[in-house]
């Protein structure tokens, strides 16, 4: 953070403000004035649709477009209910439904070694570690009212994933002896012996981030590391309930290969190739997995589950390593390319991801340079909703509010929590199963040559689950 952009947060907080947007209101909030949904901007401010296009925040934190504003609702260093310090490196995050309509984040802290300010918790993983989770109780009106240690005692914890019974998946991206695990946070119970257990079964790995089928209870996976894996977890115990993870599972990462007669389609003859996913030791489960020919992504990051479709990101990956994004359809095996980024104007280094209310998708870049928020629709149409402009660290955690009206993320360092609304768009459950079904807009769509949509044709599959095969090894005859 720059020196103005420093006067002007400590002006804001001198004068007893403490949101923060474009321009001040008769209020007390600074705010976005109100207009219609018109067209929006990429990174040469060339119109695409969405939200439209950015205004610029005077205050030079986000910008987002007109009509909506955001409040700052945590920063590091300041207090947690208790009087301790806020700890510092906000990243993935998750909402679920409080009481009195609050909502309840649970806030992940990417911390190792020496931090000026660490998560020290009551009821440690391992008491001489600085990683762990906080929790936010947020009112009606955008505003903290609780702020506290949920789990501690763990190190870099990046991602994760929020589970259908309500609590949060925090993840060890780390390769540290006796780390590099998942763990269940309950916000509703915080500290508790499980937040402190971690769930061996799932693997000792470089983790990024979960999410969960509801409707079978699988968790998937995804390896922060070079080479990278997919992995999936299959419970032993399937009830979805706090603690069911505990009881442990099978973990397999996933590989291309040739399927067998039996596995082929009865209309489709001859070589013909697919997903399978083969059993992996959880102690040592990179090795296993190379070992046994799994796929080698490049550096997967975020992981998101909505509508029957397992959505998944590679961050560094592509010709130009500016990132590709996957999906992956259980009930048909199939493991598509959505999105290959040839252009940083189109989307840099995607992390984070989420599904819209309404049905979009969300992807928080962690590029290094200025990070976005990218919009894509089922459509077909991209956006840019909001713009990091404090500095060049990464944005994290998107996440939406239960009632869809509230959209929260994070400016990792220095560590600010934002609550941003506005027009969103209703809640649409059909809008956000066809997104899982959509073709990708064409900017981002993997470039396949006519060799290999022929090659898709004899194999049965569409020329998206042919370019991921392809780009992972599988033979173009």
């Amino acid at each position: 953070m720059n020196k103005n952009q420093m006067n002007r947060r400590a002006f804001l907080k001198a004068s007893g403000i403490s949101t923060a947007a474009l321009a001040l209101g008769t209020t007390g909030l600074m705010s976005f004035s109100e207009s219609k949904v018109f067209a929006g901007t990429t990174k040469n401010n060339q119109a695409t649709g969405g939200y439209g296009p950015l205004i610029k925040d005077p205050g030079g934190v986000m910008d987002l477009p007109r009509g909506f504003q955001y409040r700052i609702i945590s920063e590091e260093g300041g207090k947690l209910s208790d009087g301790r310090p806020i700890p510092e490196k906000f990243d993935g995050m998750a909402a679920f439904s409080g009481p009195n309509h609050s909502t309840v984040l649970v806030r992940n802290h990417e911390l190792s070694g020496n931090s000026k300010y660490p998560v020290i918790g009551k009821n440690p993983y391992r008491k001489e570690e600085t990683g762990g989770t906080t929790s936010l109780v947020i009112g009606p009106n955008r505003k903290v009212t609780k702020e506290y240690v949920s789990s501690s005692g763990t190190i870099r914890n990046c991602a994760g994933g929020a589970t259908p019974w309500g609590t949060w998946l925090t993840c060890e991206e780390t390769l540290e002896e006796g780390h590099g695990y998942v763990f269940e946070v309950d916000p509703k119970n915080p500290e508790n012996k499980i937040s402190k257990t971690p769930i061996r079964d799932m693997g000792a790995f470089s983790h990024e981030a979960t999410a969960i089928d509801p409707a079978t209870g699988i968790v998937y996976l995804t390896e922060d590391a070079g080479p990278s894996y997919l992995y999936r977890f299959l419970p032993n115990d399937r009830s979805q309930k706090i603690g069911a993870l505990q009881k442990g599972g099978t973990l397999q990462a996933a590989a291309v290969e040739e399927l067998s007669t039996d596995e082929m389609s009865e209309f489709h003859t001859g070589q013909k190739f697919g997903i399978v996913w083969k059993n992996v030791d959880p102690e040592k489960p990179t090795l296993d997995a190379g070992n046994k020919g799994c796929i080698a992504f490049s550096r997967l990051e975020g992981a998101y589950f909505e509508g029957g479709v397992f959505w998944f990101d590679d961050t560094s990956a592509g010709d130009k390593n500016l990132g590709r994004v996957y999906r992956y359809i259980p009930a048909s095996n199939t493991l598509e390319l959505f999105y290959e980024s040839t252009s940083q104007n189109d989307l840099e280094m995607p992390d984070n991801i989420c599904i819209t209310p309404w049905g979009d998708l969300w992807i928080a870049e962690d590029g290094g340079g200025v990070d976005r928020v990218i919009g894509m629709t089922p459509e077909g149409e991209t956006y840019v909703f909001a713009e990091n402009k404090v500095n060049s660290s990464e944005l994290a955690g998107p996440t939406f509010s239960t009632d869809g009206k509230t959209f929260f993320i994070n400016i990792q360092s220095p560590g600010m929590t934002f609550a941003i609304w506005g027009p969103f768009a209703r809640k649409n459950a059909a809008r956000r199963r066809l997104m899982g079904h959509a073709a990708p807009p064409a900017p981002y769509a993997p470039k396949v040559t006519d060799k290999l949509s022929a090659f898709a044709e004899v194999q049965g599959m569409s020329d998206l689950e042919a370019a991921a095969f392809q780009r992972h090894g599988m033979p173009i005859l």
